[in-house]
């Protein structure tokens, strides 16, 4: 029975910004437990291309790569999907942008670049994909949409102008989205990272004595690895998760707390 709790058997899914990183780690997982065929999204081609080639080591991964920050590249995203299946049981609104600078030298780019990619596209993403998403749904069959917020959204930070409000909204949308998308069958959460290993991040850990008082102020006084955020996306894909839904579960090792 627990087998089947987490088993993505014969589920097709999309994961954007799925070349690296936390999007990356959940395509493994979902390969794990028997995905039958993912699709990733990225910016740059040659780098979706290679995830793609590696993931397809463990099950069906096709590239489609392109910037969906943008709206006709959501179109032309969609449209691809429409032309290959006729459904869609997972979509993991995980592609995101950051900027950082100093309250009086932030730039209007910045802003417009992340809430752009951050808010707008996981919004326009899903709103085109509610006719895949619920092709083959039921009260029993649910499909499921998992955002990628970020403690950012929860916690006051004196750099992070875009990024954090950007998190915050992703958050309320995915509540709202919940409540919208309930009698459609589908279910919509997010996740709420703390620090992660992962290329985003890899300015915080180059200065040792920064790293370490960081790794000192998390209650489980270590950052997330991929294992962490794969198996919380598991349960939210898989039927494990099927009475879950307008939640945001934060993975931060107990950052929050304290």
């Amino acid at each position: 029975m627990i087998d089947q709790l987490f088993s993505m058997q014969d589920k097709v899914c999309v994961v954007t910004g799925g070349s690296r990183g936390l999007g990356y780690a959940m395509a493994k997982a979902f390969f794990a437990a028997g995905a039958k065929r993912i699709y990733i999204t990225a910016r740059k081609a040659q780098a979706c291309e290679d995830a793609a080639a590696e993931l397809s080591a463990t099950g069906e991964c096709i590239a489609l790569p392109g910037d969906i920050s943008k709206m006709d590249e959501i179109t032309r995203l969609v449209s691809a999907l429409e032309e290959r299946e006729e459904h869609i049981d997972v979509l993991v609104n995980n592609a995101g942008a950051g900027w950082m600078n100093a309250l009086g030298e932030f730039p209007e780019q910045g802003w417009d670049k992340v809430m752009d990619l951050n808010v707008k596209t996981p919004f326009f993403l899903t709103q085109a994909m509610i006719p895949l998403l619920s092709k083959k749904t039921t009260a029993e069959n649910t499909a499921s949409v998992i955002n990628i917020g970020s403690i950012a959204g929860i916690m006051g930070r004196t750099d992070t102008f875009s990024y954090a409000p950007s998190k915050a909204a992703i958050h309320q949308m995915t509540r709202n989205l919940a409540v919208s998308l309930a009698e459609r069958h589908i279910r919509v959460n997010a996740i709420a990272p703390g620090r992660f290993h992962t290329r985003m991040t890899a300015y915080a850990s180059r200065d040792t004595a920064v790293y370490e008082a960081e790794i000192a102020s998390i209650p489980l006084h270590r950052w997330g690895d991929d294992s962490d955020i794969m198996g919380v996306a598991l349960m939210l894909a898989s039927p494990a998760g099927a009475f879950i839904t307008g939640q945001i579960i934060v993975v931060d090792g107990g950052t929050t707390l304290v």
